[in-house]
């Protein structure tokens, strides 16, 4: 069969509205569920005594809500129309998950840079999610709702945009394509955007595995070790540890050496040759559990510090991987002929990981750990760094707005292969990011009547909920 064309394939985009109308896509889904028990649902397998931090930082916010409960937005996006087009998608895209990175080549990047959630699925679930994030963030952080409304129209119009674009480009330079914060300098117009681009890469440059060392660890005779600072990081067997004695993970046969050695190997078979190689040079100091982010708080998740021959530090993170809320939801995964078979859930997420970035972590790979949980790695933040939204004016939203719709039009057209189509669904004209905007403004309101829910329940004791200074308090002196 003849390969169809480019401007074939988004003729084909083009003819999907016919079932799935652009308006449409201002519904918001099945809202008739319980968020909390959606919640409950989400948390199970997790380490109790982290449950409430969980909840509790869920509780700063409508926002925060908004970060932790990714499994209540896929459960509602479930009963919405869609274009009928799957593809690899992040699952959990909202404006928090997207910062600055340094490629193998040290090349500072913008990116998405969180996968835990990616699966097959309509790309529409994405955007929504971006759309919405803008809206919610933009109402919490003062901004008003006009302001809110036009942050996530931009978010949706870059999107449109820039996957037209992609659209037209040659396979091989979509695969190369990167967004550099000089790309991201010499397209921003707002001077107070461009000193914060210029600051960024002044963070970055300062965010490495050698000027974390004094910060995380500590020297006992020729060894280091990870310094416990409960509920944030704590070693597991030790005397903060937040994991009940009759957890899994506490009543494991064997040296805890062996099991870690073990969990190392598993991770190491999942690497390039020489990428193994580069590893073995660096001898394993000390383990400890590190709770990370808002959603991901209570799974399981460790920090390895090794060094080098020259003491040099190097920091890897091994996160646990869980079902995708994507693929709880939806049956593109099952059905889609590219789904692939990954029965193990850490090499979903560094599959979708290595498709949809620019560049990925040379020391990405998975490994499944004790009591067969699945696990992936990568580094641990080596210069990373994140949008400091609380500062943020309307005008470096607006362009926070449109770099990250650029990045997910980046991502989606590089992993599905799909640019043409999604193209051609989108048109030229405004009608799919104004019905976008109005599904994010709609979907902000609900989101603020769960939050309420929400606190109410942590009010009336249905769920605790604790801070981080408050769990700290418990093991002060």
């Amino acid at each position: 069969m003849a390969q169809q064309s480019w401007q074939e394939r988004r003729a084909n985009g083009r003819a999907g509205r016919e079932r799935t109308p652009r308006a449409a896509h201002e519904a918001i889904g099945d809202i008739d569920r319980d968020p909390i028990e959606l919640l409950r649902i989400s948390s199970k397998g997790r380490v109790d005594a982290l449950i409430p931090l969980r909840y509790g930082r869920m509780l700063v916010s409508p926002f925060t809500f908004y970060r932790g409960s990714a499994i209540v937005q896929a459960h509602d996006l479930a009963a919405t129309p869609d274009s009928g087009i799957a593809i690899q998608i992040c699952g959990d895209c909202h404006l928090s998950n997207f910062g600055g990175f340094a490629t193998p080549e040290r090349t500072l990047i913008f990116d998405l840079n969180d996968f835990d959630e990616t699966a097959l699925g309509p790309w529409e679930w994405d955007l929504k999610r971006l759309v919405a994030s803008f809206t919610i963030a933009g109402r919490h952080l003062g901004h008003g709702d006009l302001a809110a409304d036009e942050f996530a129209f931009l978010v949706a119009r870059s999107y449109q945009t820039h996957l037209r674009e992609y659209a037209e480009m040659s396979v091989l330079d979509l695969w190369y394509e990167r967004i550099t914060f000089d790309r991201m300098y010499e397209t921003v117009q707002n001077e107070d955007a461009r000193r914060r681009i210029k600051r960024g890469v002044e963070r970055a440059s300062r965010r490495t595995h050698e000027t974390m060392l004094p910060k995380l660890a500590d020297r006992t005779g020729d060894t280091w070790r990870i310094r416990d600072a409960p509920p944030a990081v704590f070693h597991i067997h030790g005397e903060s540890t937040l994991i009940d004695e009759n957890d899994g993970w506490m009543t494991l046969k064997g040296r805890r050496e062996e099991i870690i050695a073990a969990l190392v190997r598993d991770y190491v078979a999942t690497l390039t040759p020489e990428r193994a190689r580069l590893l073995s040079q660096f001898t394993l100091q000390d383990v400890a559990f590190k709770v990370v982010g808002v959603g991901s708080v209570g799974t399981r998740c460790l920090v390895l510090l090794l060094t080098d021959h020259h003491d040099k530090p190097l920091f890897l993170q091994m996160k646990e991987a869980s079902m995708s809320v994507v693929a709880r939801y939806t049956t593109h995964a099952k059905h889609a002929k590219h789904a692939g078979d990954f029965d193990h859930d850490g090499q979903r997420v560094v599959h979708g990981q290595r498709l949809m970035q620019a560049a990925t972590d040379p020391f990405l790979g998975w490994a499944t750990g004790p009591l067969g949980r699945t696990l992936y790695i990568r580094q641990l933040r080596d210069m990373k760094i994140s949008a400091e939204l609380d500062t943020f004016s309307d005008d470096v939203f607006r362009e926070y707005a449109s770099l990250c719709g650029w990045a997910l039009a980046r991502a989606h057209a590089k992993s599905g292969g799909c640019a043409p189509e999604i193209s051609g669904y989108l048109g030229r004209s405004d009608r799919m990011a104004e019905a976008l905007m109005r599904y994010g403004r709609a979907y902000a309101n609900q989101v603020e009547k769960d939050y309420e829910v929400f606190r109410a329940a942590c009010r009336d004791g249905k769920l605790e909920a604790r801070s981080d200074a408050e769990m700290a308090a418990d093991f002060a002196p």
